[in-house]
């Protein structure tokens, strides 16, 4: 009976042993594959954050683009209101400008129109056959080009009859010009002179533009619009190897330009106008 006994106890002994073992392995399996669950999971979970971190900062991204292209479409709404008006002062300013031009133009050519009836007219009225008078254009101005034997007697300063009637013919030309002035040029040729009361060549081409512009001066020629200047032999037309081209060099030059001050004030005030238009 005592061996059926410790038997008994020994077998329940030894169930209770194989049952603990087994439930334990079972928890064992059961740990790890809910170990494994959550690593899983974990592994999972991390890399839901990283694509969250990363659409967050995409969206982040996004959001600074959208509000720079709203920026730049703002500013480019206003560059365009600017550029707009920018370009309609522009055409207004050019409008302006061909209009100052234009009068400037015209001013110009009407400059050219007179100097070209005044040619025409001292032409008729002087006398452009006579070799020894030339009347002609240089550079916008109009000057009579006189060979001193028509003005004066070799070595003199005294205008002669003859001179008296062609300076005449110059004085009704140029007083039918209120606007234009006149400039007498003396020239000498290269030879010295000296006959006092004058010293040299400067003081004889002097002279004789001072002759003719008085004697301008009695023919009605107002002497407020009139010049007179000495060039000695300096601007010679010819070499002073001849006795021709002496003879040319000896001349008195009479120009005929327009009022210098109001000419110059008209183109100076449409040249300010210009630059205001800038």
């Amino acid at each position: 009976m005592r061996k059926v006994l410790l038997l008994s106890v020994s077998s329940m002994i030894f169930l209770s042993s194989c049952v603990s073992k087994k439930l334990y392995t079972d928890l064992q399996a059961k740990q790890k594959e809910t170990q494994d669950l959550l690593n899983s999971a974990t592994v999972k979970l991390n890399s839901c954050l990283e694509e969250r971190a990363s659409a967050t900062a995409r969206s982040q991204a996004l959001e600074e683009q959208v509000q720079d292209l709203r920026n730049y479409n703002d500013n480019l709404q206003v560059l365009t209101a600017k550029g707009a008006s920018n370009i309609e002062k522009t055409l207004e300013s050019m409008k302006e400008k061909d209009l100052k031009i234009t009068r400037l133009q015209d001013a110009l050519t009407k400059k050219d129109s007179v100097t070209l009836a005044l040619v025409t007219s001292l032409k008729r009225e002087v006398g452009i056959n006579d070799p020894d008078i030339e009347v002609n254009v240089e550079k916008g101005v109009v000057y009579i080009s006189i060979a001193d034997k028509l003005l004066f007697q070799s070595g003199s300063y005294v205008v002669t009859s003859r001179a008296k009637e062609v300076l005449g013919k110059v004085a009704t030309v140029v007083n039918g010009k209120p606007d234009f002035e006149c400039m007498v040029e003396g020239h000498t040729d290269s030879r010295s002179y000296s006959k006092p009361p004058l010293l040299d060549n400067w003081d004889l081409s002097v002279k004789r533009a001072t002759s003719v512009v008085r004697e301008l001066q009695e023919l009605g020629v107002s002497p407020s619009r009139l010049v007179a200047a000495g060039r000695s032999s300096y601007v010679p037309v010819a070499d002073n190897d001849t006795a021709e081209n002496r003879a040319k060099n000896r001349r008195t030059r009479i120009l005929v330009l327009p009022k210098i001050d109001q000419f110059y004030d008209m183109i100076e005030k449409e040249m300010k106008n210009l630059a205001a238009g800038n």
